[in-house]
């Protein structure tokens, strides 16, 4: 299946030198939703930007729906819509007309029926007439996000979409935001709420200091970089691991009063667990309790994004 979005061999550096993408590329399926994590500065706005035509790359190809952004400008353009972390629309201005007008600008027919529809399922269609300004931010952001749909394209770009806006909101967000893959709509999104891009991306890619250092599968992503923990509450508190069970990765905590395990969510040693629960019987060690626990896709990307793991890319 073709991409509908390709990124290939991106590059930006700015006028000061500063690099901000360095050799990015990347493909993105129809319908599929893509998590761009990474830290504050690592590119991703300018990534977004750029595949949106408000910042021109140093070099590199983008093509959306196989029309280069650069080349074919107005035919990209037209299919991309952007929901921008800035709350930047006019103020005096009420709700329904700049939605009707962001539709036109990007040449499309009048369709009553279908902005009525989706003001509806943003809650602003009480508030169609009422002026941008009257409005608190977190109806503010669902205008933003109602201005980026307003001309149905078919790549739908979301930079920190519901950064400081209520549950509700968050929850109205996701709903549509399913229903749009439901039609085909490839959804590219950053969120600081990695829990968001858990629940909700099909794909995770990692950025760190301009380079893309991970493009994967999310369920194969925290299969093969996830870590299991068994802790086991000790009946005696333990000094130290005794030496017969080094050959175990084994910690302590809580004071010695959890003995803990960690091994690959992958592999996992299927006869590790078994072989140590033994061992722990033979040499008298008693526990009260067991519990498992695996790492959560913000422990992995944490992980990803360190100083340590980056200095090894």
């Amino acid at each position: 299946m073709p991409s509908t979005l390709s990124i290939s061999h991106l590059t930006k550096t700015y006028a000061s030198g500063q690099r901000a993408l360095n050799d990015v590329n990347l493909e993105v399926q129809r319908g599929e939703i893509f998590a761009l994590l990474g830290p504050n500065g690592a590119g991703k706005t300018t990534l977004i930007n750029i595949v949106c035509g408000i910042v021109t790359a140093t070099q590199g190809e983008i093509r959306a729906d196989g029309f280069d952004i650069a080349r074919d400008y107005r035919e990209a353009r037209s299919l991309i819509g952007l929901v921008p972390q800035e709350l930047t629309t006019d103020m005096f201005e009420s709700v329904g007309a700049t939605v009707r007008y962001s539709r036109e600008l990007f040449g499309r027919e009048p369709n009553p029926g279908y902005i009525e529809k989706l003001l509806r399922d943003l809650s602003l269609w009480d508030r169609r007439r009422d002026l941008i300004m009257t409005l608190s931010g977190g109806m503010k952001r669902r205008v933003m996000i109602a201005k980026a749909l307003s001309h149905e394209p078919r790549i739908l770009f979301l930079d920190e979409p519901t950064a400081g806006v209520d549950v509700e909101l968050r929850r109205d967000m996701w709903m549509l935001v399913r229903g749009l893959r439901e039609r085909g709509v490839t959804i590219i999104l950053t969120t600081h709420y990695i829990e968001e891009a858990e629940e909700m991306a099909d794909r995770i890619g990692v950025i760190r200091k301009g380079e893309l250092i991970l493009v994967e599968d999310k369920v194969t992503l925290m299969r093969k970089l996830g870590t299991k923990q068994l802790t086991l509450l000790l009946l005696e508190p333990m000094s130290e691991v005794p030496a017969t069970l080094r050959g175990w990765s084994l910690t302590l905590g809580a004071g010695g009063t959890e003995l803990q395990y960690h091994f690959n969510a992958n592999s996992g040693d299927p006869a590790g667990i078994p072989a140590l629960l033994r061992r722990l019987n033979e040499l008298g060690i008693e526990f009260k309790d067991l519990h498992t626990s695996e790492s959560s896709l913000e422990d992995i990307f944490v992980s990803l994004v360190s100083e340590r793991v980056g200095a090894g890319k």
